[in-house]
């Protein structure tokens, strides 16, 4: 009986060891290499720039002159997302012109799931 009880404790020591050894170094690893992610796109340090510096400009200007009427504002907002962006970095935002022409409405995901499971269409 005491050997066992000798090897059970020497069991729980060692899995105590081996458990505190892999999260050991589960933090080295993701303390030492936190970023792997930055071997993808990298920007050049001047490319935000150009846009947020004309967008300071633009705010500047709105800010020296009185505020403006409707129709100059809806003029403004149709050239791009709004009036200060204007159409900067619209490529990258996501609507229906530019998505996958493939995708399924939440209506059209329901119509087949009771499609599915009553086996009639309705």
């Amino acid at each position: 009986m005491k050997i066992l009880d000798f090897a059970k404790s020497r069991w729980k020591l060692a899995s105590r060891l081996i458990v505190l050894a892999f999260a050991c170094t589960f933090i080295f690893l993701f303390n030492a290499f936190p970023a792997l992610a930055i071997s993808s796109y990298q920007s050049e340090a001047t490319e935000g720039t150009t846009q947020l510096l004309e967008t300071q400009r633009k705010t500047d200007e709105a800010a020296k002159k009185p505020p403006i009427g409707m129709k100059e504002s809806q003029e403004k907002t149709r050239r791009g997302l709004n009036e200060v962006q204007g159409a900067a970095d619209i490529e990258k935002m996501k609507r229906p012109e530019n998505t996958e022409s493939g995708t399924t409405s939440v209506e059209q995901e329901v119509e087949s799931f009771l499609e599915k499971i009553t086996g009639s269409k309705q």
